[in-house]
């Protein structure tokens, strides 16, 4: 008997976001469609509005606003709302090895029970499950930004559909 193949593991969509508020929107539709064991990997320079995703992100699961900020110095902001999130900042670390000594294989394991969201995440790709929400950040203007959405398995594509960009 074959093996069952997936049909669409991948689905890809550009976004143009001609300001925060357009940034923070797109997070929030995207933080009211997750699931529990949901991962988003964010990528992009610094300044590029990740941090403001992420914002959105945890608006949409019912995280206040206020308080989330960028976990830089700390690695790990942890936020109650409609599901735990662990938001993590890999900005300051160099190698894997760094990244394992914070204890990243501890948070994806806790993640299972709530979302969690990884800035600099092109620093643990080989970390990654195989199903995840990679967004991608590019400087168009001073406010302008292409944000990519790849969703990598049928959760994350059918979020993306869901999202209706398109």
């Amino acid at each position: 008997m074959p093996g069952k193949i997936a049909k669409n593991f991948l689905k890809t969509v550009s976004f143009i976001s001609g300001s925060p508020s357009a940034t923070l929107h797109l997070g929030r539709s995207i933080g009211e469609r997750l699931e529990e064991g949901s991962i988003i990997a964010l990528i992009g320079e610094l300044g590029c509005g990740k941090t403001l995703m992420t914002r959105g992100i945890c608006m949409g699961l019912g995280v206040p606003e206020r308080l989330v900020n960028s976990p830089t110095f700390a690695f790990v902001n942890e936020y109650q709302g409609r599901l735990p999130v662990f938001h993590i900042d890999l900005y300051r670390l160099d190698n894997l090895t760094e990244e394992l000594g914070i204890g990243i294989l501890d948070y994806l394991n806790r993640g299972a029970s709530g979302v969690i969201i990884v800035e600099w995440a092109e620093k643990m790709r080989s970390l990654l499950p195989e199903s995840y929400l990679e967004v991608q950040f590019e400087v168009l203007a001073a406010r302008t930004r292409r944000i990519v959405l790849t969703g990598k398995g049928d959760r994350f594509i059918h979020l993306i559909e869901e999202l209706n960009l398109i």
